[in-house]
Parts: C-alpha cells; sequence; structure tokens
C-alpha cells in the first residue's frame, strides 16, 4: 500500500461489473473489499477512525438492508455501540414503523423496529452506495420518526450523476463516502 491513498486502494478492490442487472448499468461490486482480510480492515478502519472522534461519535449505528448489515455491524462493534438493521419490509418479527420510497420502476418499503432507537440519540446510517440516495433517505426519515437524530449518512461508494447524494445533502444528511465513481 506504499504511496497509495486509502481512498485509491479501496477503490482497486471494487470490481466493475459491466451490463448488470441491465444492459448500459456499470455494477460497482463490493464483494472484493470484504473477501481480502486487510482490504476488509483497512476498509472498515476508514469508518471507526472518523467515528472515534468525540465529535463524531454516534450513541448507536443503523445498517440499511442488505450490504448495510455487513459494515455497519463491524463498525458498531469496533465503536462499542449498538447495532440496528433497517431490513425490507416482511422480515422483522416486532411492531415496526415503515417507510416507503420510490424505485426507478415502482417502491420500495424499508422497517425499524419501534424500539430499535431512543428519542435524543445520536445515529450513523451506513451503506454500502449511495445511488438515488431513496432508501437512505427512507432510513433517515425511520430513524427521526422514533426521535433519533441522523447525525450521518455513510457509504463506501458515491454515484453522484444519479444525485442521491446532492438529494440528501439537501435534506440537511451530511455524507462521508469513500469513493466516486462518476459516470456510468
Amino acid at each position: 500500500m506504499q504511496h497509495t491513498s486509502v481512498n485509491q486502494y479501496l477503490r482497486d478492490h471494487i470490481r466493475t461489473v459491466p451490463d448488470w442487472p441491465a444492459p448500459g448499468v456499470q455494477f460497482r461490486d463490493i464483494t472484493p473489499l470484504l473477501q481480502d482480510a486487510r482490504v476488509f480492515r483497512v476498509l472498515i478502519d476508514a469508518f471507526v477512525h472518523r467515528y472515534m472522534d468525540p465529535a463524531l461519535r454516534p450513541d448507536v449505528v443503523a445498517g440499511l438492508d442488505a450490504r448495510g448489515f455487513i459494515l455497519g455491524s463491524v463498525v458498531a462493534y469496533e465503536l462499542n455501540v449498538g447495532f440496528v438493521p433497517i431490513r425490507k419490509k416482511g422480515k422483522l418479527p416486532f411492531t415496526t414503523v415503515e417507510e416507503t420510497y420510490e424505485l426507478e420502476y415502482g417502491s420500495a418499503t424499508v422497517e425499524l423496529h419501534t424500539d430499535a432507537v431512543k428519542s435524543g440519540q445520536r445515529v450513523l446510517l451506513i451503506d454500502d452506495l449511495i445511488a438515488t440516495g431513496g432508501t437512505m433517505m427512507a432510513g433517515k426519515k425511520l430513524l427521526e420518526k422514533l426521535g433519533a437524530t441522523v447525525m450521518e449518512g455513510a457509504a463506501i461508494v458515491d454515484l453522484p450523476e444519479l444525485g442521491g447524494s446532492d438529494k440528501l445533502r439537501a435534506s440537511g444528511l451530511p455524507l462521508f463516502t469513500l469513493i466516486d465513481f462518476a459516470g456510468h
């Protein structure tokens, strides 16, 4: 890793899969970041070192279904705070609040247990990638319904041309991402 920035090192380990899941789409596959122990540690440390700062330290980490679970649970463990899953509809067994958001074709709904966070808690909301921003926005609204403050949204990858990061920032959510992939 000599003379390579952390961001470039991680970028070098993201696989681009052309024409998946549809023709013309350049899919940014983060699984290679997870399967190599050293790369995975560099990835997690990039988040942990940021959020160890007392000014940015969350009370709890919330992860978005499903790759946000992988990142969020490990980051929460390293920060010694709790982890809360925000799941696709119908997966959580207890009383939930839900938020529906628009997709390119149709809509999706995410849910959160009503006792997942307490009013006033500072939450770090994490996912693997920000595209249109719909999932993260829905997660933010769910956490706010329960009285929590989403202090920051975090992701490995931002696809800025899809407009999600601009929309999230415009809603008042600060964002932290490691890698931008401009273009499709």
